[in-house]
């Protein structure tokens, strides 16, 4: 059987170059018909530079962003500026720009003419080359990544059947939030949401308040949350969205075993909070000497490359990994040597050792603890994602034993920059990406599996999801397996882990649907900030 890989790389992800010849090969596609066809400003084929639409807005704000502080500089312009912005941008900066069809503006909402700005071409596999195309709110994102504040619960759940009959189970909840606070627990399947049937409902009516429920954009009354506990119990919650303060680090201990001491961290997000929480958790781990770690990433969708580079280097240390590549960007044809972005030349991302003033984007004169590590052990699920699957390729770049217990990732080796016009940042494939030995091409995951064939396949178990244990407890499935294959090498029984519904993308993550129609998203974790540079001295 023949497989196909593509390759990837991001500012905190992985981008994707076909592996195999066929409906991928972006060398078939022919050049971009230029024949003129024009409106009052749109000629077909034509690209005016970007900067001449950039900001110019149909609903320009004024004052100061209330995340970074710093002044708008929007000025008054329409929504045709803002379309040739986006196409513009597209066709200076998408990492398959020469497979987007031009079509006039003039058709489209802003948002419209946005999502269809991309490739739809598929790789050999059957799957769209990008899965990753999509636009948020630029103060929601901000708030996010920056603030690491969400609105709503605290409560991460897990889709998996998103059509009547359909299951939602809670992963895990947010320390002091509302779902915290009030009791809820992983493993909790939700029943119904003031008293509508959550599991078999078809009324449009009842799917919408459902909706507007599990995704609040602001604050409102108290909601009945009836879920079924582990023990089969039913238990109704009152809850109440609010801002809640994400936490991306979760249960840094020590597990004492037969085989040592193993270290073990719930890692959720490579956002800029994490950045403290990792470190002590690492000065946890070095006091402690640790025999081995495991790194819980299962339900980490990405964040930041820089993020992702520094966390292989504690897990490492500096005598495996000086001067070493973590993750080699590469943009379109179009920018070969250079950046588009930043305007910067091409270089290596190294392995970070220094902490990084993520608000300035430079590195600080504080270094990182380490374990000097050779082996890691990584739980996995499709939900592992973007910078995530970059710290797994980086560390096997250099020749890390990286141990994956969990299911397939998810198989995102692409990378883009949040870009924000007029209110809304922007994510468009930009680069691609590989580690110290030039391997990026896991489009379709990295694979857990006890005799590894292809590129892709990583040493490790299938190991179901396991949600009748707290993470981090020793009987957890996958911690329990990774435990069991330290001490013995090998794979539980029972190795078969459960397939997700659907793969998730950037675009089209967990919605409630009817059995005919998506009603509502929520927006996945991303993988950018711009690559930083080593300083001088």
């Amino acid at each position: 059987m023949i497989r196909c890989f593509t390759l990837t790389v991001s500012s905190s992800l992985l981008l994707l170059v076909s592996g195999c010849g066929g409906a991928g090969d972006s060398s078939s596609i022919e050049p971009a018909v230029t024949t003129p066809q024009t409106n009052s400003r749109w000629t077909r084929g034509l690209f005016e530079d970007a900067s001449l639409f950039k900001d110019r807005c149909l609903a320009p704000r004024s004052g100061t962003s209330s995340v970074t502080g710093e002044e708008y500089t929007d000025v008054a312009g329409d929504s045709m500026d803002e379309k040739l912005w986006l196409r513009s941008w597209t066709n200076n900066t998408y990492l398959w720009y020469d497979e987007v069809d031009d079509n006039d503006p003039t058709n489209f909402s802003t948002i419209q003419y946005f999502e269809q700005l991309k490739t739809d071409f598929r790789t050999d596999s059957g799957s769209f080359k990008d899965n990753f195309h999509f636009s948020q709110s630029t103060e929601e994102y901000l708030t996010r990544t920056q603030s690491s504040i969400a609105f709503g619960y605290g409560i991460s759940w897990e889709f998996i059947q998103a059509t009547a009959p359909r299951r939602i189970i809670v992963r895990y909840t947010e320390p002091g939030s509302p779902a915290a606070q009030a009791g809820l627990e992983r493993g909790d399947e939700l029943l119904a949401l003031n008293d509508i049937d959550f599991v078999h409902t078809e009324d449009r009516d009842e799917i919408d308040a459902i909706n507007q429920i599990l995704f609040p954009t602001s604050a409102g009354a108290e909601t009945k949350f009836t879920l079924r506990k582990v023990s089969g119990e039913q238990i109704d919650y009152q809850l109440s969205a609010q801002s809640v303060v994400i936490s991306p680090v979760h249960n840094a201990k020590i597990i004492n075993a037969e085989m040592g001491d193993i270290g073990y961290l719930q890692f959720n997000s490579h956002i800029q909070s994490a950045q403290s929480q990792l470190i002590s958790a690492f000065e946890l781990f070095n006091t402690s000497h640790i025999d081995a770690l495991v790194l819980d990433m299962r339900y980490n969708g990405g964040g930041l490359l820089a993020m992702a580079s520094q966390l292989a280097y504690m897990v490492t240390g500096s005598a495996q990994t000086d001067n070493l590549t973590f993750n080699q960007l590469t943009f379109n044809n179009k920018h070969p040597n250079t950046d588009p972005v930043t305007g910067r030349t091409l270089q290596p991302t190294r392995f970070y050792s220094r902490e990084i003033d993520y608000d300035r984007n430079v590195f600080t004169n504080n270094s990182l603890p380490s374990l000097g590590l050779n082996r890691v052990y990584i739980l996995t699920s499709g939900a592992t994602c973007s910078a995530s699957e970059a710290l797994i390729n980086g560390l096997r770049g250099i020749d890390i034993d990286v141990v994956l217990m969990g299911d397939t990732t998810c198989g995102k080796p692409y990378g883009f920059y949040p870009t924000d016009n007029c209110g809304t940042t922007y994510f468009t494939i930009q680069f691609q990406g590989s580690n110290q030995k030039g391997f990026g091409e896991y489009s379709d995951g990295f694979i857990p599996t006890p005799n590894p064939i292809f590129e892709a396949d990583v040493q490790g178990c299938l190991v179901e999801d396991d949600f009748n244990h707290a993470l981090g407890t020793v009987d957890e499935g996958m911690l329990n397996a990774a435990l069991q294959h330290l001490q013995t090498g090998q794979c539980p029984v029972q190795t078969a882990a459960k397939s997700p519904v659907k793969r998730l993308s950037a675009t089209d993550s967990l919605k409630i649907q009817t059995s005919s129609s998506i009603l509502d998203a929520i927006i996945v974790e991303n993988a950018i900030n711009q690559p930083i540079s080593e300083p001088s001295n």
